[in-house]
């Protein structure tokens, strides 16, 4: 591993464990909420983390409540008419607001990336979302809170799609599993940070600044993170190219192995696009390959996971202090449930079965977990199998996001990711509008909801081909010949996998002068 490959991943890993710090940031504020907003004693602070306290201070809809003496910022009287307890109600709007944000951001994001490059992109959204949390805690007025979650979730967003391409166009073709699957790694290391920090925190103030001034104090070490080979071989930056293979003997030869396959990848769609016209007449157009039902069914397939996994991850995310432990307790063990997906790049028995088993293992779970909670379970089993069946329906997302785009041809891939993220931040923002139960809990119809969706999505992988192994598809005929209903090789567990060859061109890589391809605008679609 070269220099500036080991510069790319631990910057974006310290970024991404950063980030759930203000994603889950509405859970921690509504928890502090219900605690001080009331003439209670002192010691639910330090009882909270074993979810001694009451249940209603545990559910993610903020409460009104009497003054707390002991909480000068939390203080509501004369003299004080904008404070935090006055406009507690606004509290519950933070999530909602938050997910609308992502869906902004899922639609400039790319776009956004791909014109101006990922690196500034990625520096600018990071100092925008380290100081947005400081700003609360200066000025708590309920507007301005809201106004401030929205902008955080649209860097947010931001700083995903930047970080996850950045991280695969640094990664030779061999290895493009791993940055998938250690980036959330790292987002589920900072859930188990932030939780024991916002325990820490007694008031709104020291909360936000415990939160944002560890980010602020980071800022200082993005600056070294390089920008793609990929963006600036097609924008010709050929000094900067050289500079960074300059760097070092190791960084030459891994970006001349990156370059060579970036440049692979545009011989190919050149060759595709002079194919096309030499063949006479002009390709069929987008819709026309949107209308077929080969891209129908599977658009629709991909779709329906999307939402179903979104509805089950952040639903039991966002209402994790509803199953009777602490909220803090639950957030750093939701974050520590989530750290086995790093395993899942190890499992090699094809994309369609994996996706099957981690589906169908997370419907079964939040099955039995509501069947526990309706007969009065262990708060801490009924915890435990929820936080299982959210382990397997995120290592379903990250398997469904891979077979996304093996399903799809180059000529719509783009597009049909696009609608595919569509549903996933639509799943997301309805998962804000899920009302709990009287008693705090989520309700029944939500957790029937999050079990079956994923049994659902479980059997509708059967109408989809397996692509493990499979060159992407370029067109609509190579989707047709993927194979229908091959079936998984278990032995490929343990079989060992075929070395690749790793050896560097010996020649220069001459820069085109004219590219006419589009970069990709969502992770991951250079996946070899």
């Amino acid at each position: 591993m070269s220099p500036l490959q080991l510069s790319v991943y631990w910057r974006l890993s310290l970024l991404f464990f950063f980030t759930p710090f203000l994603f889950f940031l509405d859970i921690f504020t509504a928890a502090i909420a219900a605690r001080t907003c009331r003439h209670d004693n002192g010691t639910e602070a330090s009882a909270s983390w074993l979810g001694t306290f009451p249940r209603s201070a545990e559910r993610n809809q903020s409460q009104h409540g009497e003054v707390s003496e002991l909480s000068a910022d939390w203080r509501k009287d004369k003299s004080q008419q904008h404070s935090v307890c006055s406009w507690t109600d606004w509290l519950s709007y933070g999530q909602t607001v938050y997910m609308v944000g992502l869906l902004l951001g899922s639609m400039v994001g790319g776009a956004i990336s791909d014109r101006y490059g990922k690196r500034p992109v990625l520096l600018v959204c990071a100092c925008v979302q380290a100081f947005c949390g400081l700003v609360p805690a200066v000025f708590p007025q309920p507007l301005l809170f809201l106004t401030i979650r929205c902008l955080t979730a649209v860097c947010c967003c931001c700083i995903n799609i930047c970080a996850f391409s950045l991280a695969v166009e640094w990664t030779l073709p061999a290895a493009r599993l791993w940055p998938p699957a250690f980036l959330p790694f790292c987002f589920s290391l900072g859930t188990m940070g932030g939780a024991p920090l916002a325990w820490l925190s007694p008031t709104w103030t020291y909360l936000h600044l415990l939160l944002a001034l560890p980010q602020i104090v980071c800022l200082p070490l993005y600056l070294s993170i390089p920008e793609s080979p990929r963006w600036l071989l097609l924008q010709r930056r050929k000094d900067v190219l050289e500079g960074y293979r300059s760097n070092s003997p190791a960084d030459k030869k891994c970006l001349d192995l990156l370059l060579d396959s970036a440049w692979s990848d545009l011989q190919k769609a050149a060759e595709a696009q002079t194919q096309t016209a030499a063949s006479g007449g002009h390709a069929p157009s987008d819709i026309t390959h949107l209308r077929h039902p080969t891209i129908l069914l599977r658009l629709f397939v991909m779709s329906y996971l999307s939402a179903a996994t979104a509805l089950t991850y952040y639903g039991i995310c966002l209402n994790i202090g509803s199953f009777g432990v602490g909220v803090y307790a639950a957030q750093f063990f939701s974050g520590l449930s989530e750290s086995p997906c790093l395993l899942v790049p190890l499992v090699r028995i094809g994309r369609r079965l994996i996706c099957m088993l981690a589906l169908f293992l997370s419907g079964t779970s939040c099955l039995i977990s509501l069947l526990l909670s309706r007969y009065d379970g262990t708060p801490a089993l009924v915890m435990s199998l929820a936080l299982l069946g959210k382990l397997c329906i995120l290592a379903a997302t990250f398997i469904s996001v891979l077979y996304c785009i093996e399903l799809f041809p180059t000529v719509v891939r783009q597009r049909c990711i696009s609608l595919v993220n569509l549903s996933y931040r639509l799943g997301c923002l309805v998962t804000t509008f899920v009302p709990p139960s009287p008693t705090g809990a989520i309700s029944l119809a939500a957790m029937v909801v999050y079990s079956s969706g994923p049994i659902i999505g479980c059997g509708l992988c059967l109408l989809l081909p397996e692509t493990s192994g499979v060159p992407l598809p370029d067109s609509l005929e190579d989707c047709n010949r993927q194979p229908k209903n091959q079936p998984a090789r278990m032995n490929a567990l343990w079989m060992p996998r075929k070395p690749v060859s790793s050896q560097p061109r010996t020649t220069e890589i001459a820069l085109p002068e004219i590219v006419i391809i589009q970069t990709p605008n969502t992770p991951f679609l250079e996946q070899q």
